[in-house]
């Protein structure tokens, strides 16, 4: 499901809720931070080399709005290439990086190792099918399409009236300055705090490793029945959890 994270003009980011961003969502990681009249951008596996990357970033250009995106994935391959942010039909003054799962109308095929964000990006936005988004009726026509998903987009093109947008806001919520999609960046007292990456199901009170909707284990990655884990985090944990009796 990934976590956004949209960072105002002048605020300085959390580092640390960006690690715990990136804890339960750790497949990819990239940023955009708008430099005067350009977008720096940057993307890679290993979160705390991006981390560092944008924060450096960041401290040379903190007057301007800036965004981190940590991923979940759900379609395409988990690679570089998939990371957010990502360039709108090929014009690099502007960028965009999503949360959720979007319509069917922008999923790959069964060929096609993108995202369903980067064939947003990439194939149907540019084709502008909801008008201008810097009118009320463009933004509420993508806001219906995404649904429960959020989205950020940052531009310097001079088409747009501004060089950042949030869509759907109301539907994550703002902590000192930064707005976040969701909580996945808040620590979890045992660590497991965050998206299941069996079934995708939002672990906000989890007992232990296990997924409280499946039964994965995200300690040992196997899925319910099979954990490998020792006793208590296995069969026993398994029954207290869904209320089954061992023998």
């Amino acid at each position: 499901m990934c976590i956004l994270t949209f960072v105002k003009p002048g605020i300085s980011p959390n580092l640390d809720a960006l690690r715990g961003g990136a804890l339960a969502n750790p497949h990819g990681h990239g940023y955009a931070v708008i430099t005067a009249a350009t977008i720096t951008v940057g993307r890679g596996m290993d979160a705390e080399a991006v981390l560092n990357e944008f924060a450096a970033v960041r401290q040379q250009y903190p007057n301007s709005p800036a965004l981190f995106h940590s991923r979940l994935a759900t379609h395409g391959l988990r690679d570089v290439e998939n990371c957010h942010p990502f360039v709108v039909g090929g014009d690099a003054r502007t960028v965009l990086a999503h949360n959720g799962i979007l319509p069917e109308t922008v999923h790959p095929t069964q060929d096609d190792p993108r995202s369903d964000t980067r064939i947003a990006a990439e194939d149907f936005l540019p084709i502008h099918p909801f008008g201008s988004l810097d009118s009320w009726a463009g933004r509420e026509r993508l806001e219906r399409w995404l649904g429960t998903d959020k989205m950020v987009l940052l531009s310097v093109d001079p088409a747009y009236k501004h060089s950042a947008y949030i869509f759907n806001e109301r539907l994550g919520h703002w902590d000192e300055g930064s707005w976040y999609s969701n909580h996945t960046y808040l620590p979890a007292e045992d660590g497991y705090w965050g998206y299941c990456e069996e079934c995708g199901y939002f672990n906000d009170n989890p007992v232990g490793p296990h997924c409280s909707l499946c039964g994965f284990c995200a300690d040992c990655l196997y899925s319910f029945p099979k954990c490998v884990c020792p006793s208590l985090d296995g069969e026993e944990r398994y029954a207290d959890l869904f209320d089954l009796e061992t023998a």
